[in-house]
């Protein structure tokens, strides 16, 4: 081969660095990894895992929803149309759910009459159900929202509401049949309030990072709260998260001592809930971790109860009315409390002295009751801190 060529050749090639030069450039990238690595496990330690836990419907996603609204940038106009086919279908899973309950109660019902739609409306009826079984459901229009309203008010469908217990009628139903107007309007957007109430089952794992005092407080903590699937399908996605986790936030749905599951109807919420708290209670790697119980639904709780006694839930058996009205909801609240604090101490081990156990009355749509807890949460998690430090 001609030398020109080899020239040329040699020049299309870059020259190798010296060794010692090519050991210094990957020191220093290396050492900006490990910079990087450390910044970041720093800035870790600073923020707290908190594990929002409990059965489905017990409200942690409306805690969830909460947070974002009360101590993030809330939800933009985007995030609350994104809703809008949420609640349309939480209006006709609603109907459906009464009109196929009253057909049911009217058949086998010991006073069966009263829950016979009107011949009227069992076309509408017909026609509602028959929507409400689809996997898409439509828009809903001003037609559409005539029907419902009409339905809802059959003396048939108020009768079955009042059964709502045992026909696993969402908690959202009245607000959004008393809402139908405006969420047919053609130019609906969600308000906070609307997102608030739409039931989506949590399917999952979602997380958000948040300050109880705001992200320009020094003083205050940072918390990365994660929200899981409550349904029993859904509780293999826990394990993973256990570890590290400063604190558990469980929801319990004290409301719902006289309902069934959705997923079995012939298991009681309360005393699912019951055997699920044990369950996490002793799990070894929560030995250290402290424990917020938030009794939730107490705006339901305080009217069921007044109705409904607790003893038709096997745990509370034993239970023994005292007052009437506001008081007898009291002393009813205190017993379920109680309840709940000796299944703590039962299922955890005496010698867990630097665990923080700690139950809170919620109502979690109630955006001051909200926002007061988790301060309180803060507030002990912070104290809590300064003890492990040897601060106090």
């Amino acid at each position: 081969m001609p030398p020109t060529i080899l020239e040329s050749m040699g020049l299309l090639c870059s020259r190798p660095k010296p060794l010692n030069e090519a050991h210094v450039a990957e020191n220093d990238q290396a050492a900006e990894i490990e910079r990087r690595i450390a910044q970041e496990t720093k800035a870790e330690q600073h923020i707290h895992k908190l594990l929002l836990l409990g059965a489905g419907e017990s409200g942690k996603s409306t805690i969830f929803k909460q947070i974002k609204l009360l101590f993030q940038t809330g939800f933009d106009e985007a995030e609350l149309r994104s809703y809008t086919s949420v609640i349309h279908a939480n209006v006709y899973q609603t109907i459906k759910i009464l009109y196929d309950g009253a057909k049911e109660l009217a058949q086998n019902d010991s006073d069966s009459s009263k829950y016979v739609v009107s011949p009227t409306n069992k076309e509408i009826g017909e026609k509602l159900s028959e929507i409400g079984s689809r996997m898409e459901y439509p828009i809903l229009t001003k037609d559409l929202e005539h029907e419902i309203e009409i339905l809802w008010n059959d003396a048939a469908i108020q009768e079955t509401y009042s059964r709502g217990n045992v026909l696993q009628v969402p908690d959202c139903a009245q607000y959004f049949m008393e809402n139908l107007k405006r969420l047919s309007e053609v130019d609906y957007v969600p308000t906070k309030e609307d997102v608030l109430y739409a039931r989506v089952r949590t399917t999952g794992v979602v997380e958000i990072q948040f300050s109880p005092v705001g992200e320009s407080r020094k003083s205050g903590e940072v918390y990365r709260l994660y929200d899981v699937g409550g349904q029993r399908n859904e509780r293999r996605k826990w394990i993973h998260l256990f570890e590290g986790v400063k604190a558990v936030i469980f929801c319990v749905a004290i409301s719902e001592y006289d309902q069934a599951l959705c997923e079995d109807d012939a298991k009681n919420r309360m005393m699912e809930t019951k055997e699920l708290f044990e369950w996490v209670l002793k799990q070894t790697c929560f030995e250290k971790t402290s424990f917020m119980l938030f009794l939730n639904k107490f705006d339901i709780f305080e009217k069921k109860v007044q109705k409904i006694p607790l003893t038709v839930c096997e745990w509370f058996k034993d239970y023994q009315p005292m007052a009437t009205g506001k008081q007898e909801v009291e002393h009813a609240y205190e017993f379920v409390k109680k309840k709940f604090e000796e299944l703590y101490f039962q299922s955890t081990r005496p010698d867990r002295v630097d665990q923080v156990f700690k139950i809170y009355r919620t109502t979690a749509l109630d955006q001051k009751v909200v926002k007061k807890t988790f301060k309180l949460v803060d507030e002990t998690l912070r104290r809590r801190n300064l003890i492990e430090a040897g601060l106090i």
